[in-house]
């Protein structure tokens, strides 16, 4: 289905990579540069979790564009956030481990993060691949 030239795949993808991004800057930036009510709503956050996430929030409203525009990096930028991110998941996980103080909404926001990056990913991957093109 094509909505204003435009498979819908490409809008789902780059609309939700871009919407994701804006609200992970706002919400990371909030934690670290404003010592306020979202600091203290934060809890025990785990300090290169949120900088992971802020900073990577750059990089999924890029990723949101290149997909929107088709662009044939959009497939490896998508695939390096879902890797960087599951790997930095994985790292929250030994913080858990080793007595790490955390907040449980964050092993929920990296499950979240982590499944959406791997589905964006896939869905690049299958339909930005050379034998898709016509």
């Amino acid at each position: 289905m094509r909505i204003n030239k435009r498979p819908v795949w490409v809008w789902v993808t780059s609309i939700i990579a871009i919407v994701f991004g804006v609200m992970t800057i706002k919400s990371g930036g909030d934690v670290l540069f404003i010592d306020g009510e979202a600091r203290q709503a934060a809890g025990n956050y785990v300090n290169f979790v949120l900088w992971f996430n802020f900073l990577a929030g750059f990089f999924y409203i890029a990723t949101g564009v290149s997909i929107w525009l088709k662009k044939v990096w959009a497939q490896t930028a998508a695939v390096a956030l879902a890797i960087s991110t599951l790997l930095v998941f994985g790292v929250f996980g030994l913080h858990i481990l080793t007595a790490g103080e955390y907040e449980q909404r964050t092993v929920i926001a990296m499950s979240i993060r982590s499944l959406v990056w791997v589905a964006i990913a896939v869905t690049c991957w299958w339909q930005l691949s050379p034998r898709n093109k016509k």
